[in-house]
């Protein structure tokens, strides 16, 4: 799928379609702070790799089991079963007339008397096509010329539920249905209605310039189509990474909105206008990828369209309790469309991490990673790592990781509290034996501390300073330059009355962060005369070395 190029993502693109609020209304910057970690401006973002976030996704024998649950994937398999040991197919490799009847009352679409309705047998064929599709049915020729379909080798792996199996076949139907429903969206509206009719594809008529002319017409609403399928399928993508469990779902309006106003700016008249354009787009591709079970999908509801032809529900126009904003589609990304359109950002050769590939190794390995990694979730990958290990050990082990005067340093001793914060209490032992390393003995105070020790000895002053410049130094690593975040740990340094003695001694530790901290505070710090100083202390350090 293509890298898309996200216009917005921002909490203003949401109220301006719909009074609903985005589950992880972030800006990718803020979400993982990898443009700014990386030095980009704005100018650079069209040509920056785009990087996708981590997700957590259930073993795959679960997923396996979720795709066998999908209706029209677990029709296939029920109707290559049927065929066997073979069923005679007319020569487009079809059911028979007299066969679609019976196979949609196996599939439970049609009473098990009485006429079969047209449409039930119409989405027996369509399963039908999909089996085909699938190699769960092999098409052959017999020797007296009859046309027969018998079931393929991978029936039998999959309905013993063999995962590799299973997620395969599920991906490539997947596929299909992608395929298919940007192709329906790039007909115009009755010829899309007659190919649907006919199960066949477009067929130009004789006429020379204008059937090339709509041709490239065609293909070119086929690209744009595609383009922003795959675009809402990778904003759904990221939302759903950082979405609290059971709040993925995505107002439809606020999907488009994502996709169409330019960030940082309220969506005007037209931009309103254009965000009901996307919505009326995609809402038929989704409801198409809902069916193969990618997606959880409420379609706008079809008596929001106006009476006349080619009246569009408008959004945006007033605010909207929670039930009228599900009149206007909502949308969430299942475990299986996680794992689908994951598999397709890995074909098409980018980075999609799993929660939990950072913490396979040791302490060392996994605070190394986590500093390294752009597309991160710290807090996951600690989580990860620390399950199921001793407490005391993993400490000790964390602790060991945390040492250095690296660039990284700072970073690694932050994750390293983090990670201690998870294993608690019983992590105490470990910390008390660091209180006297002078890289680890402040932070080892400040954690016993919080835990509730009363018994933690003052750290003597070069200690005391020199945890201040690493705890400054991590966050200015971990925030990526975040003015706001860094102002209001400015405000909380302890400069007290004399800030000149302060910085005095503050640009004398020996950190490799000293300079860099006190150039921060000299820009951040909101009093002047506190600033100034800051700025003299920076100078003298440069100076030093």
């Amino acid at each position: 799928m293509a890298g898309r190029r996200r216009k917005n993502g921002g909490a203003s693109a949401g109220e301006g379609a719909a009074e609903a609020v985005l589950p992880a209304d972030l800006e990718l910057q803020d979400l993982y702070g990898a443009f700014a970690a990386h030095g980009l401006d704005d100018e650079d973002l069209d040509d920056a790799a785009v990087l996708v976030p981590p997700v957590k996704l259930p073993a795959e024998q679960e997923l396996a089991e979720q795709a066998k649950a999908v209706p029209m994937f677990g029709y296939a398999l029920a109707l290559a079963r049927w065929a066997a040991p073979h069923r005679t197919v007319d020569e487009f490799g079809d059911l028979v007339e007299e066969d679609r009847g019976p196979a949609a009352r196996l599939l439970g679409l049609a009473p098990a008397e009485g006429e079969v309705p047209e449409e039930a047998e119409v989405e027996a064929l369509r399963a039908w096509s999909l089996a085909c599709d699938l190699d769960l049915v092999e098409l052959g020729t017999t020797k007296d010329g009859e046309h027969v379909a018998v079931p393929g080798p991978d029936l039998e792996p999959a309905e013993q539920g063999d995962p590799d199996t299973v997620l395969e076949l599920w991906l490539t139907a997947a596929g299909i249905v992608r395929e298919l429903a940007v192709e329906a969206d790039s007909l115009p509206e009755e010829e899309a209605g007659e190919e649907a009719e006919e199960g066949g594809e477009p067929t130009p008529e004789e006429g020379g310039e204008e059937d090339e002319d709509g041709l490239n017409e065609v293909e070119e609403a086929r690209d744009a189509a595609a383009e922003l399928l795959d675009e809402a399928l990778q904003v759904l993508y990221e939302t759903t990474a950082f979405a609290d469990p059971g709040n993925e779902t995505v107002p439809l309006g606020v999907l488009a909105a994502l996709l169409v106003v330019p960030e940082g700016e309220e969506p005007s008249e037209e931009l309103l206008g254009d965000i009901t354009d996307v919505m009326v787009a995609l809402d038929p591709m989704l409801g198409d990828l809902a069916e193969l079970g990618l997606l959880d999908y409420r379609p706008i509801d079809p008596e929001l369209f106006g009476e006349e032809e080619g009246e569009e529900p408008v959004v945006g126009e007033a605010p909207l309790d929670e039930e009228e904003s599900a009149r206007f589609g909502l949308v969430r990304l299942t475990p299986l469309g996680q794992y689908g359109i994951r598999q397709w950002l890995l074909e098409d050769g980018y980075d999609a991490p799993l929660v939990g590939d950072l913490a396979q190794g040791d302490a060392a390995e996994l605070l190394r990673g986590v500093c390294e990694s752009a597309n991160v979730l710290p807090e996951e990958e600690l989580r990860v790592w620390v399950a199921g290990r001793e407490p005391l050990p993993a400490a000790r082990e964390l602790l060991a990781a945390a040492r250095g005067d690296d660039a990284y340093g700072p970073l690694r001793r932050m994750l390293c509290v983090s990670a201690l914060n998870l294993l608690g209490a019983e992590a105490e032992p470990a910390v008390r034996e660091v209180l006297d390393d002078p890289e680890l003995g402040g932070s080892a105070r400040a954690w016993l501390s919080a835990l509730g020790a009363t018994d933690v000895p003052v750290p003597d002053r070069t200690m005391a300073l020199w945890t201040v410049v690493d705890t400054f130094a991590a966050q200015l690593l971990d925030s990526g330059g975040d003015a706001a975040l860094l102002r209001e740990l400015v405000t909380d340094l302890p400069v007290k009355g004399d800030p000149a003695a302060w910085f005095g001694e503050l640009w004398r530790v020996d950190h490799p962060y000293t300079a860099d901290v006190l150039e921060a505070i000299g820009e951040l710090h909101t009093d002047r005369a506190v600033a100034k100083e800051a700025r003299k202390a920076a100078f003298k350090a440069r100076s030093k070395g």
